[in-house]
């Protein structure tokens, strides 16, 4: 997938498990693609996430969904349940294989890898990457492990530095600050509770898409 195609993809990129929404995580999900998210992640992680069948149906009645809205479908770090649903990528951290095993895994599948150095990026790049997702841009209770907000600042750094990959932001990113994040070198930003918690999916997610020039 060529580099423009990814940019367009990480607009609005939505991220989901069971445990990030109060309703039925499909309804939620459903009201999101209707809304114009342009990508979507399934991470099923954390307190009272599901496993084993539970996990891998939810996983294939959400990949459903997405192909049902020609959304592509990612899978967060679980390569096997991605190659068994035929996602359409995954999504790795640092503590996960390295970028260029998964490569090997996936062969020509979207891959992105969480970065938060110059440095990580650069390797990311090297080892195949098709986009960089920064963050904890702002302050975060999502992710139990999240390191200290960061701000724009890295996205900016690698922009500096001349690279052009596709770069997504993620952390305590809203409709109200997802521009900043846009006009500072990212082409999209990724949300969990910004989509997952609104008291309506669907019109946070076109809120999304307005504020980061989603036409």
């Amino acid at each position: 997938m060529i580099k423009r195609e990814i940019r367009d993809l990480l607009k609005v990129y939505f991220i989901m498990g069971s445990n990030n929404s109060p309703g039925n995580p499909l309804e939620t999900v459903e009201d999101a693609l209707k809304g114009g998210v342009t990508l979507f992640q399934f991470r099923e992680k954390g307190k009272g996430a599901l496993k084993g069948e539970e996990k891998a149906e939810l996983a294939s009645n959400i990949r459903s969904l997405c192909k049902e809205y020609g959304v592509p479908f990612l899978v967060n770090d679980d390569i096997e349940l991605a190659l068994a649903l035929e996602a359409d990528g995954v999504h790795i951290g640092q503590e996960d294989e390295p970028a260029s095993i998964v490569r090997g895994k996936i062969d020509g599948k979207i891959l992105g890898v969480s970065v938060h150095t110059l440095e990580e990026a650069k390797k990311a790049v090297a080892e195949g990457a098709d986009y960089l997702g920064i963050g904890p841009i702002y302050q975060t209770s999502t992710k139990e492990d999240a390191k200290g907000e960061s701000g724009t600042i890295l996205i900016e750094q690698i922009r500096a530095a001349g690279m052009d990959i596709p770069i997504v932001g993620i952390g305590g990113i809203t409709a109200a600050n997802a521009g900043a994040v846009v006009k500072a070198g990212a082409d999209g930003v990724s949300v969990i509770t910004a989509i997952s918690m609104a008291a309506s999916p669907l019109q946070a997610a076109k809120d999304l898409g307005t504020a980061v020039g989603l036409e």
